[in-house]
């Protein structure tokens, strides 16, 4: 029973590697025209932005 156990442990390794072997081969190709990367972020505004919205609720939260 053990000797068995461990021959079926092999063979499932090797199928698992099949299996992701597949999956890559049949990735579909990107259909569509090709986008152009996003602009550059401005992490300053973002973190203006962000620091306003949590001090407003902030002051929100102390209303209450």
């Amino acid at each position: 029973m053990a000797s068995r156990g461990r021959r079926g442990r092999a063979p499932a390794r090797e199928d698992e590697l099949r299996r992701e072997e597949r999956a890559e081969q049949q990735a579909p190709a990107p259909q569509g025209p090709v986008l152009p990367p996003p602009p550059p972020v401005d992490y300053g505004v973002f973190m203006q932005g962000l620091v306003q919205a949590m001090q407003t609720q902030a002051h929100t939260q102390a209303a209450l």
